[in-house]
């Protein structure tokens, strides 16, 4: 799986948690901006970060980045 295709899996997680943006932000520790980057796919967030957006999105890392199929 390639770059492209991890962030689109994870803004399609942000998108459908219905989890507000600023209150992600907030929840692993950086600015709105910097996750609205993250549903441009401007940036990729660092992997502590990742974590920490997996668990507060209650995804799995696998599914984001395309290990498996399923959430």
């Amino acid at each position: 799986m390639d770059l492209e295709s991890i962030q689109k899996r994870l803004r399609e997680a942000i998108k459908y948690s219905n989890i507000k943006q600023k209150d992600i932000a907030k929840e692993i520790g950086v600015s709105a901006q910097t996750v609205s980057k993250y549903m441009k796919l401007d940036i990729f967030p660092a992997l502590d970060t990742f974590a920490k957006i997996c668990k507060v999105l209650d995804v799995k890392s696998d599914y984001i980045l395309g290990i498996t199929d399923y959430e």
